[in-house]
């Protein structure tokens, strides 16, 4: 563990040795581009620094309004609402469906924003399939992660095109993937639309494909309409009308930003000598592994790389290379040079 004084960018300084940082999930560089900060320095200026207050207040903003319509046109849903977090986006969900009426089920590896306590987490998608055929009096609600870096659901969704999702709603989070993947980098919601379940729902962080703190859920009108109604949602204070208005005004800089990433991702398998070191999914900058041996030897050769055990201290090691569009082609090409000389005997 290392802890530094400001938020890393393409580099990262520790113990007054610089290191090159491919790791975290800003996967546009945002937060640290000056370009951003001013529009963002703007909107603050306009909306404050934080919105103190519930979004069911008599005195609203309208700037909420319009990017949960500008959200939900990116995507292809019908509606969309915002919130301070992904998590507490993913939160909402859940405790939405944690009644007598639904049944849970959870894919493999999906991600904790999406359940409570403990959840019984299937191993593997046959076991899913089977107790999805067991029918009974609830409605069936299965949620997973679209990308969950064991290569496993985005962009095939090979498990999930085999279920008959006709009387089951699905929910998916999809944190790591809208602003990045997708048709208008959507993400998935389009796609998962075509396997024709009962109720689709999506919720997201947009600090991983937008650069802001915040959160968004994605599905009909109805639904939508529901969670809005309910007590979770009216007690939360919402996300900042500041980070919002930036999604929203950036838009053209984001889109740049995207196009740089896709540059910085093709290079680097194009130049990458052993691509089954990793899982990765199509066109996603993210390349994962389990191999300490290897995240000691690029941390040796200055660079650092995401390596902790997530989400707790007793779950497994989670080590990923993480490409971002802050990187320059210097940067991309040096870590190919060191993963190309990597060695396990050495």
């Amino acid at each position: 563990m290392f802890t530094i004084d400001e938020f890393p960018d393409r580099t990262i300084v520790i113990n007054g040795k610089e290191y090159l940082y491919f790791g975290g999930t800003s996967y546009l560089g945002l937060q640290t581009d000056a370009d951003f900060q001013s529009i963002f320095i703007k909107n603050i200026k306009k909306y404050g620094t934080a919105y103190s207050a519930s979004r069911k207040s008599n005195i609203r903003i309208s700037i909420f309004d319009e990017v949960d319509a500008h959200l939900a046109e990116i995507a292809g849903s019908e509606s969309c609402v915002t919130m301070s977090s992904g998590y507490l986006a993913g939160q909402l969900v859940c405790d939405y469906f944690s009644n007598n009426d639904y049944q849970l089920f959870y894919a493999p590896n999906t991600h904790s924003a999406l359940y409570r306590n403990k959840q019984e987490v299937f191993e593997n998608w046959n076991d899913i399939e089977f107790a999805l055929d067991k029918k009974n009096s609830k409605s069936p609600v299965l949620f997973l992660d679209s990308i969950d870096f064991h290569g496993d659901n985005y962009p095939d969704y090979s498990f999930l095109k085999n279920l008959d999702l006709t009387d089951t709603i699905l929910v998916v989070d999809d944190s790591h993937g809208i602003g990045i993947t997708g048709k208008d980098a959507g993400g998935s919601f389009r796609f998962l639309q075509t396997l024709q379940p009962k109720e689709l729902l999506v919720s997201c962080s947009l600090g991983k494909g937008f650069g802001i703190q915040a959160g968004a859920i994605l599905g009909s009108n109805n639904i939508i309409n529901a969670l809005k109604n309910t007590q979770f949602f009216g007690g939360a204070s919402p996300a900042t009308p500041s980070s919002l208005a930036t999604l929203k005004d950036a838009e053209e800089l984001i889109s740049s930003k995207r196009a740089q990433l896709y540059k910085n991702t093709e290079l680097f398998i194009s130049k990458l000598s052993d691509s089954s070191l990793f899982v990765s999914a199509k066109g996603h900058p993210t390349f994962n592994f389990q191999n300490e041996a290897l995240a000691n030897y690029l941390e040796d050769n200055g660079i650092i790389v995401t390596n902790f055990r997530y989400p707790t201290e007793n779950d497994s090691l989670m080590s990923r290379i993480v490409l971002s569009a802050s990187h320059t082609k210097t940067d991309i090409l040096n870590l190919c040079a060191i993963l190309n000389s990597y060695s396990p005997n050495l």
